[in-house]
């Protein structure tokens, strides 16, 4: 590869990789959060299941007394209800479906009563828990995730506490000193660790209700079976009736309600609220300023999850459904291609070509090069242009000067000048450009060259292949060349829209040069740049899949990290650089309105969401269906698989190296997508990058006798 005049070395952009840190980590918490809220971490049982255990250390004074317990500086008390009195409890809530027609209902009758609520709820419903009190019911706390108080420990009791009364203070502007523990039901239920549940909820001040009359509303038995379980045998014993908001469907709870109230009125029952029921004072105080603030920020981080979640499971789901149809269509296109370019272009080109390989430092690869190149059977003539090399790659191309090669050496340029160079000394009217680490098949140029029949094609694409693929990394890139890159090309091809040819085998007409005024040096991904200003020119270009060389991949992952920024970068570069071809007719505007929406995309766009998939995996499988996740996964890996069982198939490649594919999700996916949200960056603060060269370990060399498209 060609070297680059060194730009004034900018400070890389560090602080963008602490904002990515934090926006994954500020992702995670908000999954958290919004986890906690809807049970799925933490809540509904989460401390374990409730075992029963002996309930000896149960006072019986307690066991067999009123609903209302006081535990409060140590105490000991139950409180009754008063006769003829009742108080209608609903748990689970607000419910935005169903807390305002229980609403409703207790305001047809003008009755109070009494809501204990569940403290993520009233974070996603502030405006309902506002309701309730405002038409003078009572709230309680009934735990901020829905747990067994009985098999938590303290420090989640408290934060359970502390947590639903922060967002009914800033909800409501009221404090509550009521609570009642989730999966409660009467006094003579209670275990020894029920017991101690209440007793640490004594110690924070709470006043905890369970209740005499279980309406088993929970259980959706019927309306004539809720109301028969309210409605006393005789007699107006004082109740206190639990019944639910939330958690459901609770259209037999509210039709119940209609039913029961009319019914207890008219037995002489007096509708009152838990404390009224007690004969206590109210247990609501106002709220602390402090508190308000602490519940407002809480109240806002659960909306905040909430909104973040379901929207990026939206945009999730909307990439996933993209890159299977993504998927699909390159998978037809490709069948098409082939089908369509198993036929000649026309009469064959034995045109003599001029055969341009820039070089510097390539003495590890040049040599393997230029043999492959005398053994192409197609007339030609080949320039080497030696740009600066400090190593021994002039030295070796002097040795093939019997050969034919020709060697020019100019100062260190750049890769853009040294192929310009080369072609101002070339006599042929067909460039072949390749880099100078490409062996090239025998029959590579002739068949490259063979689209020239067509007089409107300026260029020509050729089948990279990567020749060091006996490691992981070089499988997972063999991988990505023939999947990837090649589907890709036909595609393009098919739609006229080929966005680059490659730098490792391309061909171009010297009149499509000329009218671009060759190649530029304003962008990292000259090759790019080159072809979408050659398709603007009116020129066509397309991909010929027989035409095949290989090429050497980086052998390390940071040698993968320089070349995958270069080429994101530059990319960028070159399509903002023909961005106003979304505008013009003809092929330029295919160019536009086909290749760079199909590159933002599927290139840009949907790989930057990749971490966001990769957090949302991580979630689901800590705190998720371990056995949905997984099921999930190994179907996109069957589709890819799949994909690439037929991308390899239509290249003629062997496809045991298929077996490394489920391993590329877990290392050569993280890299790539960090390596765009880098190229991101870099283009948006505007941060000249200079060039990286990759080092050469003259893997094609060591190839080069091998037929190397069977190596596996």
């Amino acid at each position: 590869m060609a070297g680059r005049r060194r730009a004034a070395r900018a400070v890389p952009p560090r602080a963008h990789w602490l904002l990515v840190a934090f926006s994954l980590i500020s992702l995670f918490g908000m999954l958290l959060i919004y986890g906690l809220v809807h049970h799925e971490v933490g809540g509904e049982g989460s401390s374990g299941p409730h075992i029963p255990v002996s309930s000896d250390q149960v006072p019986a004074a307690i066991a067999q007394g009123g609903p209302v317990i006081d535990t409060r500086g140590g105490a000991q008390r139950s409180y009754p209800a008063l006769p003829g009195h009742i108080a209608l409890s609903f748990d689970d809530g607000p419910d935005p479906q169903w807390t305002p027609q229980v609403l409703a209902v207790l305001a047809k009758y003008h009755v109070p009563a009494t809501f204990f609520l569940v403290g993520g709820r009233v974070a996603q419903n502030p405006q309902l828990a506002r309701a309730e009190v405002a038409a003078g019911n009572q709230v309680g706390i009934h735990t901020f995730t829905h747990d067994d108080l009985a098999m938590a420990s303290e420090w989640r009791r408290s934060f359970e506490f502390s947590q639903t009364q922060s967002v009914i203070d800033a909800a409501t502007g009221v404090s509550t000193a009521l609570l009642r523990p989730p999966y409660s039901s009467e006094p003579d239920s209670l275990d020894n660790a029920d017991w101690a549940a209440l007793r640490d909820a004594g110690a924070h001040g709470y006043l905890v209700v369970l209740t005499n009359r279980d309406s088993e509303d929970w259980m959706r038995p019927g309306v004539a079976r809720i109301v028969a379980n309210v409605l006393p045998a005789q007699g107006t014993p004082g109740l206190l009736v639990m019944m639910h908001d939330a958690g459901g469907d609770r259209s037999q709870t509210v039709a119940a309600l209609d039913r029961l109230i009319p019914l207890l009125k008219a037995r002489g029952y007096t509708f009152t609220t838990v404390s009224g029921l007690i004969g206590a004072p109210s247990p609501q105080t106002p709220a602390v300023s402090s508190q308000q603030w602490r519940g407002r920020v809480l109240i806002l981080a659960v909306q905040s999850s909430d909104f973040t979640v379901t929207a990026l499971g939206w945009i999730i789901l909307v990439a996933g459904v993209l890159s299977i149809l993504r998927l699909l269509l390159l998978l037809g296109t490709a069948r098409r291609h082939a089908r369509r370019r198993r036929g000649p272009w026309g009469p064959p080109v034995w045109e003599p070509v001029s055969v341009i390989v820039p070089a510097y430092n390539e003495e590890a690869g040049i040599e393997a090069t230029l043999i492959s190149l005398l053994d192409n059977e197609h007339p030609m003539e080949i320039i080497v242009v030696d740009d600066g090399s400090t190593d021994g790659t002039s030295a070796i191309v002097r040795r093939f000067a019997n050969d034919g090669v020709r060697l020019i050496r100019q100062p260190n340029a750049g890769k853009p000048a040294a192929l310009n160079n080369g072609m101002a000394n070339a006599r042929g009217r067909i460039m072949v450009l390749l880099d100078g680490d490409t062996v090239f098949a025998p029959d590579a140029i002739h068949q490259l060259v063979q689209p020239f029949s067509d007089p409107g094609i300026g260029a020509v694409s050729g089948n990279a292949k990567v020749a060091n693929r006996t490691g992981l990394l070089g499988r997972w890139q063999h991988i990505e060349y023939v999947v990837g890159f090649n589907l890709d090309r036909r595609f393009y091809d098919l739609a006229g829209c080929m966005p680059t040819v490659p730098g490792a085998i391309g061909a171009f007409r010297r009149e499509a040069l000329a009218d671009v005024g060759g190649l530029s040096d304003s962008t990292l991904a000259e090759d790019t740049d080159l072809t979408m200003a050659i398709i603007r020119a009116g020129w066509r270009v397309v991909y010929a899949q027989d035409a095949i060389a290989w090429t050497e991949a980086p052998a390390s992952l940071g040698q993968l990290w320089k070349q995958r920024y270069r080429w994101s970068y530059g990319t960028m570069q070159a399509m903002w650089k023909h961005r106003r071809s979304v505008f013009d007719g003809g092929g330029s505007g295919r160019l536009g309105r086909r290749g760079l929406p199909y590159l933002v995309l599927f290139q840009i766009l949907l790989p930057l969401l990749a971490p966001l998939v990769d957090v949302f995996a991580v979630y689901g499988l800590i705190f998720g269906d371990v056995v949905k996740m997984t099921e999930v996964w190994l179907g996109f890996l069957a589709v890819q698989t799949a994909a690439g069982w037929y991308a390899f198939t239509l290249d003629r490649e062997r496809h045991r190296v298929l077996w490394s594919l489920p391993l590329q999700q877990f290392v050569y996916r993280q890299l790539m997508y960090l390596v765009l949200i880098q190229s991101a960056v870099t283009a948006v603060i505007g941060t000249r990058l200079r060039w990286q060269r990759m080092d050469r370990q003259g893997v094609a060399r060591a190839l080069g006798g091998d037929r190397v498209g069977g190596l596996e």
